[in-house]
């Protein structure tokens, strides 16, 4: 006599798909977290320009003023020429980095 059970396939449990490995993009929080400072550093240098220079000295109101307004235009232009060349070497170290771990 045969088994009824022989020919009847075992149950087993099903094996959920395995999700591929998550990447750490910590280069790209990295890069955010850079652009978040410049932001911040360049409204604040924004902000502090702003309001009534209080020692103009012998300089009329309205030059002392205008002269605030320069002080602030060039340090934030300095600020925005600072962040380019930030964002120039950290994509460059990328590309580098990219390329070296490249089979």
């Amino acid at each position: 006599m045969s088994n009824p059970q022989s020919n009847t396939p075992r149950w087993q449990p099903e094996i959920p798909p395995q999700r591929p490995p998550r990447k750490r993009r910590v280069f790209l929080w990295v890069f955010l977290g850079v652009q978040v400072l410049f932001l911040i550093w360049m409204i604040t240098g924004i902000a502090s320009g702003s309001g009534t220079p209080e020692d103009c000295g012998s300089l009329e109101q309205e030059t002392c003023n205008d002269a605030e307004n320069v002080g602030t235009a060039v340090g934030v232009g300095l600020i925005i020429v600072l962040w380019a060349v930030v964002d120039i070497i950290l994509g460059v170290t990328y590309v580098v980095y990219r390329l070296a771990r490249r089979p």
